[in-house]
């Protein structure tokens, strides 16, 4: 919601307040801020001129010279602008102005004659090209109305003026305006709110006599209500709405869609005005749409239509589709003489889901589809009535057609102050508790040691005790309650999982890994780009019913789609080394189609790539993630049938009979579907497995008490011999002297047979009870030497 302060004045009066305590007040209070632009910042130098006279450049076909009067001379300009006429009032930037972009302006030649200035656009003067008029867009900004020549542009257009954008959450409707947006100023800083004051001055005739209205639906329509303007004169609106529609964000079309456009801005109900004249029967019927039923809306795009979309229709045919846009075949044109002006309040699902089965959103739908207030219908409509009148843009016929059956009443939430004070942990009276409410217009009664709270229908959200009290605090402020300690026997602590989950991410973090966050919802194709075969189990996914797009379909079986992802784009942005981690979850399900919650599975996905990291690296940290968490005899088995990894560079991790899970480099194949040209090397591990296994109990024994004895063991195997098979053996036939099994070398080269490789080992023996005689050692020693002569038919070196 952008919010001009300059307008905001029009309700509060806060003109002694700066911009800054403005802005960091009212985030206190709750209403978060996205940005704070100064409209015109940088405009320096820019006055208002007249075009008195326009002639042909003589040596350029695209310019023409203009004669400006700028009050205190008349300056040439040539321009290529096609839009001027002799009479239009204009931007005028004289020599020595400057403009947003470091721009300044200087005098000047342009093909042969001079040029003392530049006539400006609006997006010169600091407005995005979407609210620029139709009749400026592409062109110099003509300004509608008398100007005094010669005057700074910033105080002929109010353009030294501050624009709010405020984070309006789904649950505060009302602040979609420019009245709650005052309310919400006028409790924060406790000064008085001034509502526009609407008196119609002249109303003939009676409305009776120009048309009707029916409701057939009132279970999707809680309130319809029409007024009708005739000798409607269509015109460009004054500067003044123009440049109030501008600063919030929207484009001015006409005054009479103006109005409508600046109503629903400044209450947040949306209007829309019909060409009576061409409503057959001139009638309004509110129903249901016919199923094949077509409409061409205001965008030019013809729309079928069923039995869920509310419709707006005269005696025929649909003339708008209800709470989203207005047909072409009623629009209001230059050749209008009477509209209809509708107000009403549709119901929020309906519009909700019809403007989602029609694919068209529109500022109108997303306030209806967030609940809008239906008593301020009436209002809103005799609101843009007064504006008609006083712009002289048509005369208001006398009467309003109100449908509205179950009028939407006031109601009640009873508070105990105590239990306020509690919550929030302040010591405040039952007076300024009522106070405080009193400043947000919710009234307050006093019964006995409670406060019963009349609720205003703009407030919808307030619907118990707890919503009054978030109320208190954040009028209150938030920076002003003190922080205390919890009393009582209020407590808490990780479960034994969240232990676990929070070490191993510190862990992590601790041997060089950033933990990264993706979306659960992916798309369908994510499995194609890791090479995951047709019949796998992983393709059998939860697929979403209403997604926002391919992309964001299903739910995820795999994490190392989303890893890649996150990979590619850092190396896509040349980050030359990165070691990321994520733990989430997958979602597997139980059937297909999916009748039951699927199973959610809790897995750990490392990925990493750089120059000095190659698969020993990512196991190393694997190693380390198991070892810290306790988890001890678990193996590494080559796996050679993962579609994912590289065939030889890939192994399985093993405990027992349970698989913890899988890692190594990424298929080439799968690489260049990322477009990633630097080997990456990914391990997925199912951590609910390691829920199971890990220990964060530490077992500690003495420092030994006698001394160990090393030997190495340097070995000639066959290429095909794996270290963990001779690891094995070792361990197997060391026996309880055995201590530890270090490998420490691999070698193929000279005096190396082809074929073959050297593997080398340090033994470390040690007895808890004396100290080990080499005797003792070397017996031990050749036994193993024998096991594996005989095994694998290894040979000493």
């Amino acid at each position: 919601m952008l919010v001009p302060v300059s307008w905001l004045k029009d309700y509060v009066d806060i003109d002694n307040i700066s911009i800054k305590e403005l802005e960091e007040k009212l985030i206190m209070s709750g209403s978060n801020t996205e940005t704070v632009t100064k409209i015109a910042d940088n405009v320096e130098g820019v006055v208002v001129g007249k075009i008195l006279e326009i002639v042909p450049h003589p040596n350029a076909d695209k310019l023409i010279i203009t004669k400006v009067d700028v009050g205190s001379e008349t300056v040439q300009i040539v321009t290529g602008a096609e839009n001027l006429h002799v009479g239009d009032y204009i931007p005028v930037a004289l020599p020595g102005a400057k403009l947003p972009g470091g721009i300044k302006i200087k005098k000047g030649k342009l093909r042969g004659e001079i040029s003392n200035g530049m006539l400006c656009s609006a997006e010169e003067l600091g407005f995005q090209e979407n609210v620029v008029p139709k009749e400026s867009k592409n062109g110099i900004f003509i300004l509608k109305g008398d100007f005094t020549l010669g005057e700074d542009i910033k105080k002929a257009l109010s353009l030294d003026d501050y624009v709010i954008e405020f984070e309006i959450t789904p649950n505060r409707p009302d602040c979609l305006s420019m009245i709650g947006m005052a309310r919400e100023t006028s409790a924060t800083f406790d000064l008085q709110i001034n509502y526009p004051k609407i008196k119609i001055e002249d109303e003939i005739e009676d409305i009776d006599s120009y048309t009707s209205v029916e409701v057939e639906d009132y279970d999707l329509c809680k309130r319809y209500a029409a007024r009708v303007v005739k000798d409607i004169k269509v015109e460009p609106s004054p500067m003044w709405l123009q440049m109030k529609l501008m600063k919030a964000g929207v484009r001015p079309i006409n005054n009479i869609v103006d109005i409508t456009n600046y109503v629903m801005l400044e209450y947040g109900e949306p209007l829309h005005a019909f060409d009576l004249e061409k409503l057959n029967g001139n009638r309004i019927v509110v129903r249901r749409a016919k199923k094949g039923e077509k409409i061409v809306t205001l965008d030019e795009v013809e729309r079928e239509l069923d039995e869920n979309n509310l419709v707006i229709a005269d005696a025929d045919r649909p003339v708008a589709i209800a709470g989203i846009m207005g047909g072409e075949d009623t629009e209001v044109t230059e050749n209008t003489k009477i509209i209809l002006l509708e107000g009403a309040n549709f119901d929020k699902t309906s519009i909700r889901n019809s403007s989602r089965s029609i694919g068209l959103r529109t500022e109108a739908s997303s306030r209806f589809e967030k609940g809008v207030d239906p008593n301020i219908v009436v209002n809103a409509l005799n609101r843009a009535c007064q504006l008609i009148e006083q712009l002289g843009a048509g005369k208001v016929i006398k009467g309003v057609i109100d449908k509205y059956e179950n009028k939407l009443e006031k109601w009640f939430i009873t508070v105990r102050p105590e239990r306020i004070n509690d919550l929030i942990g302040v010591q405040l009276s039952q007076d300024e508790i009522a106070d405080i409410l009193n400043r947000l217009e919710l009234e307050t009664e006093k019964k006995e040691e409670k406060l019963v709270v009349t609720i205003p229908t703009f407030r919808q959200d307030l619907q118990q005790e707890a919503d009054i009290v978030e109320e208190v605090a954040r009028i209150y402020g938030y920076d002003r309650v003190q922080p205390t300690l919890p009393k009582g026997a209020a407590w808490g602590a990780r479960t034994n999982a969240q232990e676990i989950e929070y070490y191993t991410k510190n862990i992590l973090n601790s041997i060089g890994f950033n933990e990264i966050t993706t979306y659960s919802f992916v798309s369908p194709k994510s499995l194609d780009t890791i090479n995951v075969p047709e019949d796998s189990f992983l393709r059998r996914t939860v697929n979403l019913i209403n997604p926002l797009g391919e992309e964001y379909s299903v739910m995820r079986t795999s994490l190392i789609p989303n890893m890649m992802e996150v990979l590619t784009r850092n190396y896509n942005r040349n980050v030359n080394d990165v070691l990321a981690f994520e733990l989430g979850r997958i979602f597997i399900p139980h059937d297909v189609p999916v009748t039951t919650l699927p199973l959610e599975k809790k897995v750990l996905t490392i990925g990493m790539y750089g120059e000095k990291i190659d698969f020993f690296s990512l196991k190393g940290a694997v190693c380390t993630l198991l070892d810290r968490l306790g988890i001890k005899g678990y193996q590494f088995e080559p796996e050679k049938n993962h579609s994912t990894f590289h065939p030889g560079r890939c192994a399985t991790i093993a405990y027992g009979n349970h698989i913890l899970g899988s890692l190594g480099e990424i298929h080439p194949d799968v690489l260049e579907n990322y477009n990633i040209d630097i080997r990456t090397y990914v391990a997925d591990i199912d951590f609910n497995i390691i829920l199971q296994l890990a220990r964060l109990d530490k077992l500690y024994k003495p420092l030994p008490k006698y001394p160990a004895i090393t030997r190495d063991i340097a070995v000639i195997v066959k290429d095909t011999v794996y270290s963990k098979e001779i690891e094995n053996i070792i361990i197997q036939k060391g026996g309880e002297l055995l201590e530890e099994c270090r490998f420490f070398d691999v070698y193929k080269g000279r005096q190396i047979p082809k074929g073959y490789k050297s593997m080398a080992y340090s033994l470390t023996f040690r007895a808890g009870d004396r100290t080990l005689t080499d005797g003792e050692v070397g017996k031990v020693y050749d036994r193993i030497l024998n096991e594996l002569k005989e095994r694998l038919d290894a040979q000493l070196r």
